[in-house]
């Protein structure tokens, strides 16, 4: 049996779901994403990857300003969905909506429940350091991300990925992982677990102080900043000429001598040093307020390519 479906979500996390939902034998009824933004330097408004996707597929989408307004829960009464999927979409779905479908409210959720409840478990992921992650299918309650779990499914965290990285593998992996999932939830095969609260955490939205490097830190946690707040929003740290973003680096694994933390500790082959609280950072691309992308190098060479008493981040932090 067929089953008919709405898919909600936004951005390029949910795209890989749509499209196996697509190739499936189900029926997409609907399509369901958040309204246009403004992107970009212009500040033009601009579709949603997962709008995106779903026109290129000829599909019927919609976007709802506010998902719990009664116009738009009759609209998905009335369209009578067997189950809602839910993929990053950007809106908590009200209890009403949680009733409509015979076979509940399913969500794709890019961690291995109960850690990393919230908005950006995948950011969390790396900058705790963790060794792996995956995905998991809850079947949706009230909660923020507490429903059963449905199925899980695991992948390793490399020591050097970025949070980008494991964002693409996840997102493959998570579709094929709903598509199985709806195999068995159609045969009525699954049988939802419910999560131990007591090994729950929280992944909450990413804020700007989280961005600042504390090059007090040790060399580990700074690299695990930075990997994990890369392509977005990079991790930064201060100048004299102002921010400057740290796009690319690696835990220096030789004795860089003893500096201050966040001091000039050397150049390298492929970009230059600076102090942590224990060992150094190799920095290896950077981008300095108001200019593009560089290397470490080309950006030491505006300081004669040498870099010596150069200190990063505020007086206050070294």
């Amino acid at each position: 049996m067929a089953l008919r479906m709405v898919f909600m979500g936004t951005p390029d996390f949910a795209v890989p779901a749509l499209k196996v939902l697509h190739e499936q034998k189900h029926e997409l009824a609907l399509v369901v994403t958040q309204p246009d933004r403004p992107r970009g330097r212009g500040r033009r408004l601009a579709a949603s990857p997962v709008k995106q996707a779903a026109l290129a597929l000829r599909l019927e989408v919609a976007q709802p300003p506010k998902i719990r307004d009664l116009w738009f829960v009759e609209r998905l009464r009335a369209l009578a969905p067997d189950v809602i999927i839910v993929a990053a979409f950007g809106q908590i779905l009200s209890e009403e909506i949680l009733k409509i479908p015979p076979y509940g409210c399913i969500n794709l959720h890019a961690s291995l429940l109960p850690k990393y409840r919230g908005a950006a478990p995948i950011h969390w992921s790396v900058l705790n350091g963790e060794k792996e992650t995956g995905n998991t299918i809850m079947l949706m309650d009230k909660g923020m991300d507490t429903g059963a779990i449905l199925m899980s499914s695991r992948i390793a965290i490399g020591d050097d990925e970025t949070t980008g990285q494991v964002h693409d593998r996840l997102a493959v992996s998570g579709a094929r992982l709903l598509a199985a999932a709806l195999e068995k939830l159609e045969k009525r095969e699954l049988t939802p677990a419910a999560q131990d609260d007591r090994l729950a955490n929280y992944a909450p939205k990413l804020t700007g102080d989280l961005e600042i490097i504390d090059w007090r830190a040790s060399g580990a946690s700074v690299f695990n900043k930075i990997r994990g707040l890369y392509p977005w929003p990079v991790a930064y740290t201060t100048t004299e000429h102002g921010r400057l973003k740290i796009h690319a680096a690696r835990l220096y694994k030789k004795d860089a001598g003893r500096l201050p933390p966040g001091r000039f500790a050397g150049l390298t082959g492929d970009g230059f040093l600076i102090a942590a609280a224990d060992g150094a950072l190799e920095i290896l691309k950077v981008q300095p307020e108001s200019k593009k992308v560089m290397s470490a190098l080309d950006f030491i060479k505006g300081y004669g390519g040498k870099g010596e008493g150069l200190c990063f981040g505020r007086q206050s932090d070294v």
